[in-house]
């Protein structure tokens, strides 16, 4: 049995998001949201079963985030955190038009979400 997954780059602006099942175990950019009910409206159409969320470290780490994390924990689904350490930058590095076209949290997304797929490996 796979679980549908959805990758989550938390931003204070944007919100990045990915897609992939732990079947196939690749993850896909699908966008961004602005707000957590566009998220939760992601989730619902998606048929979402599991979170995979970029995990901010030591500076990054504010109550913005943690109260993000907690309505996410709140949604009853199963939530893994992935250190998301230089995914901005790695998706920069995957595509150069990301940060001008607007992708480039979606592409973090992806990078999150597929780095959680890797270490099921």
């Amino acid at each position: 049995m796979f679980e549908q997954c959805l990758g989550i780059d938390w931003g204070e602006k944007r919100i990045g998001l990915a897609l992939g099942n732990s079947e196939v175990k690749i993850a896909s950019p699908f966008g961004v949201v602005n707000t957590l009910t566009e998220l939760k409206s992601v989730i619902v159409k998606e048929k979402i079963e599991r979170l995979i969320v970029g995990e901010p470290v030591n500076e990054k780490m504010n109550e913005n985030f943690l109260a993000f994390k907690k309505e996410l924990v709140g949604l009853g689904l199963p939530l893994t955190l992935v250190d998301e350490r230089f995914s901005s930058q790695a998706a920069d590095s995957l595509d150069k038009n990301a940060r001008k076209q607007g992708n480039r949290d979606a592409m973090a997304a992806m990078i999150i979400l597929q780095s959680y797929f890797d270490a099921l490996n």
